[in-house]
């Protein structure tokens, strides 16, 4: 008896985990595809079941994402980070959410909470710069730039984000560090442009 009880729910649980993983194929197949409005729909009858799963709303915040659908990105992040409040993933996710949906106020809030738990995190270091930017705050920007151009001085992505601020007073200074750019990425298209229109 005991073994047939342990022999069904073995089984139950097997087929639980084959559907989800036929599930998660099924999404990653239509986003391949880009079809990420099939990507969520496979994955809605999961969600109905799971609301709360940490994974599936990482996973449905990136495909909202994805879609330009922010505000639903935004939601799922905020849920992922319920299931796993230190979540590097999901605050990146969020932050990403919030510059694109152009709440630079909230991109920076999860910028500064990223930094206080990972002071280093260079995706959170570079979007919490781009909020900066995008609010007219280019002093406390270009201090966060300097800080990871000390780890990471051959970084093209800081590099950049340095030549933009640069560029406001300084052209020349600017087009030394753009110069850098182009040595370490000849085909860098903002390189490119800023030297053209010299």
């Amino acid at each position: 008896m005991k073994k047939t009880i342990l022999t069904l729910a073995l089984s139950s649980i097997l087929a639980f985990a084959w559907d989800v993983n036929a599930t998660y194929l099924k999404s990653y197949n239509y986003e391949k595809a880009c079809a990420c409005d099939d990507a969520i729909k496979v994955l809605i009858p999961l969600y109905k079941k799971y609301p709360n799963d940490y994974t599936l709303n990482l996973r449905l915040g990136w495909l909202f994402f994805l879609s330009k659908k922010y505000n639903n990105a935004i939601s799922h992040y905020q849920k992922a980070l319920i299931a796993a409040p230190y979540s590097m993933e999901a605050n990146i996710g969020l932050i990403r959410s919030y510059l694109a949906s152009e709440d630079y106020s909230s991109a920076i809030r999860i910028g500064n909470v990223i930094l206080k738990t990972d002071y280093y995190n260079f995706y959170g270091n570079y979007y919490l710069t781009l909020a900066l930017k995008a609010k007219g705050n280019y002093s406390e920007a270009k201090k966060i730039i300097n800080k990871m151009l000390t780890l990471y001085p051959t970084s093209v992505i800081y590099l950049e984000q340095l030549a933009e601020i640069t560029a406001k007073k300084s052209p020349k200074e600017a087009e030394k560090i753009y110069k850098n750019i182009l040595i370490l990425d000849p085909n860098n298209v903002k390189a490119k442009e800023f030297m053209q229109k010299k």
